[in-house]
């Protein structure tokens, strides 16, 4: 516990503990809130890498062979609650995502085409401007080893003796997006 200064002039105390930052997280994560899906007309148009087959084809030959210059949609979530943790400084957390990727077929049927597990550590820092309370979002860095942890298309491509996709380079790239546009979206919020 700690006692809040004394204060002889206006001013504003706001603290927030691990408790309330962490139910909060509990609170989000529960009612499902920490989900996204993405399609391909919802990137924008400077995004490295459009949602379609044949985008994929570095990561995955097999995918576009299979389901040649189809859409695909993205659909990120949060499987376990974010922890968090309060430092004088800034409220540092570790978010626990995956990422599934399906293939869009012209009778708008989904097929599965991979599922990823991917956790990163964020530092969220307070800032006062102005008067006006806001916030920058930065990432710390990422659990080193993604694991797919799902998906038809390695068990089809081990079948068929065929290369299956290569998940770090896949990886990469989501961390380059999730910098490029995650983290400033996440501060333009702020």
């Amino acid at each position: 516990p700690k006692t809040p200064p004394m204060a002889h002039e206006p001013m504003l105390l706001l603290a927030v503990t691990e408790f309330v930052a962490n139910s909060a997280a509990f609170t989000y994560f529960t009612a499902g809130a920490l989900r996204r899906n993405f399609s391909s007309d919802m990137l924008p148009r400077q995004f490295p890498l459009q949602l379609r087959t044949k985008n994929m084809e570095v990561f995955s030959p097999e995918l576009q062979e299979r389901y040649p210059d189809q859409p695909m949609e993205l659909h990120l979530w949060a499987r376990q609650q974010p922890l968090l943790s309060c430092h004088p400084d800034a409220l540092h957390g570790t978010l626990f995502t995956s990422a599934e990727a399906f293939v869009v077929l012209p009778n708008a049927t989904r097929v599965p085409a991979f599922l990823l597990n991917i956790d990163a550590n964020v530092t969220g820092k307070p800032t006062i401007t102005r008067n006006r309370l806001g916030g920058t979002v930065r990432l710390t860095g990422s659990v080193p080893d993604p694991q797919l942890a799902w998906t038809a298309l390695p068990e089809l491509c081990r079948a068929q003796g065929l290369p299956v996709p290569q998940v770090k380079r896949l990886e990469t790239l989501l961390k380059f997006a999730l910098w490029l546009f995650g983290v400033p979206r996440a501060n333009s919020k702020c």
